[in-house]
């Protein structure tokens, strides 16, 4: 079994999203994240009651020096890890390794960009955005992020401000409500938009696509893209 070394942090901040889905901010004792890169996740090491569970959060922002960041994650129906984080309080601590995850923004690469990201799964992809917007503007980055309710579309008021700040910046938003479950329905919304604007005989093959969400639909995402011509290397997606 491989070792990694084990970090310690400490909840510094608690932010409710909604009923549903938090974010804690945490401060590292000792050797931080600066070099993590947009996109990757940390492992917390959850001491619940008959084990030590380990559980994956994408870093969805962190302080240039590395030392303080956050992590944001959904109540799960009888999940014990979420449970256990819900619990925490400020000054609480964690233990985790990383980062890892190979689904990242890489180092060189530039606009054109198009991000994909369906409910949480918005987290990796919100720190990859604001990465590629960090420059003077230029080519375009464009936000496609559906959720099954308004108020499941997590960080909208920052990310439709940096719409209107940024002329190279296009955010839109989708909301397609599902009774049960992770909604079918509003995959096939995602899939039509992708199909409209990134499909047919003009296509800009320079476009970088970075998908994540939960499900087959992502999946269905990437192979459409793929289908519609752009290379392998092009679409890059997570499946949760």
């Amino acid at each position: 079994m491989v070792s990694y070394d084990k970090y310690m942090a400490r909840v510094e901040r608690i932010l409710d999203h909604n009923a549903e889905t938090r974010s804690l901010f945490l401060r590292c004792e000792g050797a931080g994240l600066a070099g993590c890169l947009p996109g990757q996740f940390v492992s917390l090491l959850l001491p619940l009651k008959d084990e030590v569970r380990r559980r994956a959060y994408s870093v969805t922002w962190v302080s240039p020096g590395g030392e303080l960041f956050e992590i944001c994650f959904d109540r799960v129906p009888g999940g014990k890890g979420a449970e256990y984080l819900f619990e925490r309080r400020i000054g609480d601590p964690l233990e985790f390794i990383g980062p890892f995850g190979s689904f990242v923004l890489e180092p060189g690469v530039a606009p054109p960009l198009v991000f994909i990201a369906e409910g949480t799964g918005v987290a990796p992809i919100r720190r990859m955005v604001k990465h590629a917007l960090s420059g003077p503007p230029g080519e375009p980055v464009e936000l496609l992020y559906g959720a099954c309710a308004s108020w499941r579309l997590l960080y909208r008021a920052e990310l439709e401000a940096l719409s209107r700040q940024r002329s190279d910046f296009r955010f839109e938003a989708l909301v397609v409500p599902e009774a049960q479950g992770r909604p079918a329905a509003l995959y096939d919304r995602l899939a039509a938009q992708a199909a409209r604007r990134w499909d047919g005989p003009k296509i800009d093959l320079r476009l970088r696509f970075y998908i994540c969400g939960i499900g087959e639909g992502v999946i269905r995402l990437r192979d459409l893209l793929r289908a519609a011509g752009y290379a392998r290397r092009s679409v890059r997606y997570e499946k949760w």
